[in-house]
């Protein structure tokens, strides 16, 4: 069972959780993971989908927002421009993006055989971190059978964490990193969720912060913050897609709470989505009408963001073992750390 911010007993923020603490308390949100160790191959696929359906045919509203951008995401123009995701999210190593994307196209296609033809072409989305240290990142392990086995595992419920897909070869703040998520209650209209899922990768050594104060220790001497983070956001409160820009941008004041500046060679990159209306592709009418947030109310979605986005990189250290890689790179276990404090006692 992952270990996760309640185990040990680390404040949480205001807002409840949903019931799993995860992305997926967003209803009709999937997670799946291909994870790939073997020797100095320590990497993999981590999907999310916004709904189980073709996507590409009912699209969800969407937006992204780039902290830092030393990046090699595949999509974010499309999603800026016409403010929809037609595909699922996928996460992988900085190498394995273009294979991703293809595997992508792919399956749009199988269940789209006029994409290209007689409709248009198909965005995918992927994200990536580099995995480099603990991953043979050179050997380019990921194929388009992995990143279909994740999307094949994609289901609802609780999210598996840490050592584990796209997070396999990740590193935080020294410790290992790897996928975290949380998630929070949103009390509009009868109630929603607002849900997040990290690939954790970014952190100079000794920098962390935990919401208690205290500043582990890696034990590993301080470098350059050279890392990245993919935060991938879902909801389920109707938004549009410049309200879902403005949510995402706040999944920063989370990344920043834990300590960290965002660095000139740091790839923190937030993709946002909101369920809340879906976009028919084969829409014939002339207006179409929209479900919105009114946006005095927005304010709760900004602090769910942030609480949210804190607590699932946490996560994503807690859950994640302590892990010893691609030519013998190690990396501590936050989870360990605290145990040491227990027996220092």
């Amino acid at each position: 069972m992952a270990r996760t911010v309640a185990d040990f007993g680390l404040t949480r923020g205001t807002l409840p959780t949903g019931t799993h603490n995860a992305i997926t308390d967003v209803p009709g949100v999937r997670v799946g993971h291909c994870t790939l160790r073997d020797g100095d191959i320590n990497t993999g696929v981590t999907a999310v989908l916004p709904h189980g359906g073709n996507l590409f045919r009912k699209k969800v509203t969407a937006a992204s927002h780039v902290i830092n951008g030393f990046g090699k995401t595949i999509g974010l123009m499309q999603v800026q421009e016409l403010g929809t995701i037609e595909t699922p999210v996928l996460l992988t190593n900085t190498l394995s993006v273009g294979i991703c994307a293809t595997a992508l196209i792919r399956d749009a296609i199988r269940q789209n055989p006029d994409i290209g033809r007689t409709t248009g072409t198909v965005n995918p989305v992927v994200g990536e971190c580099n995995d480099g240290p603990l991953n043979d990142i050179q050997a380019l392990a990921i194929s388009e059978e992995h990143a279909l086995a994740a999307l094949a595992d994609a289901r609802e419920g609780a999210v598996e964490q840490g050592n584990v897909g796209a997070g396999t070869g990740m590193s935080c703040f020294g410790f290992k990193g790897g996928i975290g998520s949380a998630s929070r209650k949103i009390a509009l209209g009868g109630g929603h969720h607002l849900g997040v899922l990290v690939l954790s990768n970014f952190g100079r050594p000794g920098d962390l912060v935990l919401p208690d104060g205290r500043r582990p220790d890696p034990r590993r001497h301080a470098e350059p913050e050279r890392g990245s983070i993919m935060v991938v956001l879902a909801t389920d409160v109707p938004l549009e897609h410049r309200q879902l820009e403005r949510v995402a941008r706040r999944t920063g004041a989370g990344i920043a709470r834990l300590g960290a500046f965002w660095g000139n060679g740091s790839g923190d990159i937030a993709i946002a989505f909101s369920t809340g209306n879906l976009i028919d592709h084969d829409e014939n009418r002339d207006l179409v009408p929209l479900l919105a947030l009114n946006e005095a109310r927005i304010d709760i979605l900004f602090r769910a963001a942030a609480e949210a986005t804190q607590e699932a990189v946490l996560n994503s250290m807690l859950s994640a073992d302590a892990f010893t890689g691609r030519a013998g790179t190690h990396r501590a276990s936050l989870a360990d750390w605290f145990g040491d404090q227990v027996e220092r006692r």
